[in-house]
């Protein structure tokens, strides 16, 4: 399979020559090139059967967060607290997309203004979900912050799965959307929405950096300008939106296998067009491929994944009892509010126990040495 790491191994050396990275773009080339190869160590497992001589090397992960080979085990704990997390009550999930002249703005205030894109769209919602014509309670929000479109150009957006009804502002009772057929008013939300953002790049001095067009709709008979779209629908019990938001919740832009062939400095990957649903089959330079990845390298220590209102950290309390009021009101839903414990990430791939040795079909891998990381350049 191709992967990422080829592409980064072969041409990274010259994309770094000739272009001025972040701190976090460089660590993402150092550390997914050095991925599970001997420069950062690993185990040899053998045979245990006396006549086969069988030996397989297995070495460490790097463990970035934006690496398409790691967190595997990461992702499945995650998405298990989530779902341990959810409320037993349908689902809505919503995007917001900031307008196109925002891009470049956004990209060169990253921490910034990729957070206030996520608390904007959280407010905003949480804002109309107060409205008792529309809820008038407090919802449980997830939040997760892309920053691609699907052939890996920028397009910073967040995804956010809502619970279709909150609680109430006493506490006492769960308050179902008076609407069933949406959560909130989508133009509404939208106006709120650019609001809210507004106020923060005032508050951050960068409004005198946005051209005034951004902020008024476009005029009568012109195309329409996209920007400060809220797309909101049906997410079921939620449960399949997580899922969805667990691929990219430890990784970033693209998988590798979507990577279909890297020759003569040429990448092809495939992606699903958004609006015709076509499989497209784009073919970019490898230079220009690995710009576009390290787009969407986020800052060091900035929080993709954020909880709001009754699953944030500060609303535990909360959140168990809109469980015990669900679970009330439909005795045939059974959650429950434990979470797993922590356990420490496994950076290092190993043979599941007892695993059948591939070469003789009958001994089984065993652990013979651990090794060292090498810091030169392996064969």
């Amino acid at each position: 399979m191709i992967e990422v790491a080829d592409i980064l191994r072969l041409h990274g050396p010259v994309y770094r020559a000739h272009h001025p990275l972040l701190p976090s773009q460089q660590k993402v080339l150092e550390d997914l090139v050095r991925c599970r190869t001997p420069a950062l160590g690993g185990q040899l497992w053998h045979c245990d059967r006396d006549d086969c001589h069988y030996e397989q090397y297995s070495y460490h992960s790097c463990g970035n967060r934006h690496c398409p080979k790691c967190h595997g085990q990461q992702t499945e704990r995650w998405l298990e607290k989530q779902r341990q997390r959810l409320l037993p009550c349908a689902y809505y999930f919503l995007t917001f997309t900031l307008p196109s002249e925002l891009r470049a703005l956004v990209y060169a205030h990253q921490k910034a203004l990729y957070g206030l894109l996520l608390s904007s769209a959280a407010a905003a919602l949480q804002k109309l979900a107060w409205d008792p014509r529309y809820v008038g309670g407090q919802l449980a929000s997830l939040a997760v912050l892309h920053t691609w479109r699907r052939d890996l150009l920028d397009h910073p957006h967040v995804h956010l799965l809502a619970s279709a009804g909150g609680l109430s502002a006493d506490g006492q009772e769960w308050v179902h959307p008076k609407n069933l057929a949406f959560l909130v008013p989508g133009f509404a939300l939208g106006k709120i929405f650019k609001g809210k953002f507004k106020a923060g790049l005032k508050k951050l001095g960068l409004l005198n950096q946005v051209p005034a067009s951004v902020w008024h709709p476009p005029a009568s008979g012109a195309s329409a300008r996209p920007g400060w779209n809220v797309q909101i629908q049906h997410a079921g019990r939620g449960d399949k939106v997580l899922e969805y938001l667990g691929r990219y919740a430890f990784r970033i832009a693209i998988s590798n296998s979507r990577l279909e062939k890297f020759e003569n400095g040429q990448v092809t990957f495939a992606y699903r067009d958004n609006k015709t649903q076509q499989l497209k089959h784009p073919t970019l330079p490898a230079q220009e491929f690995i710009r576009r990845f390290l787009r969407h390298v986020l800052p060091k220590g900035f929080v993709k994944v954020r909880s709001y209102g009754l699953v944030s950290s500060t609303q535990k309390e909360k959140l168990e009892k809109a469980h015990t009021l669900l679970a009330t009101a439909q005795p045939e839903v059974m959650l429950s509010t434990e979470l797993l414990p922590h356990r420490a990430l496994d950076l290092a791939p190993r043979p599941p126990a007892a695993q059948l040795c591939p070469h003789c079909k009958i001994g089984h891998l065993v652990l013979l040495a651990s090794l060292l990381p090498q810091r030169t350049r392996g064969p």
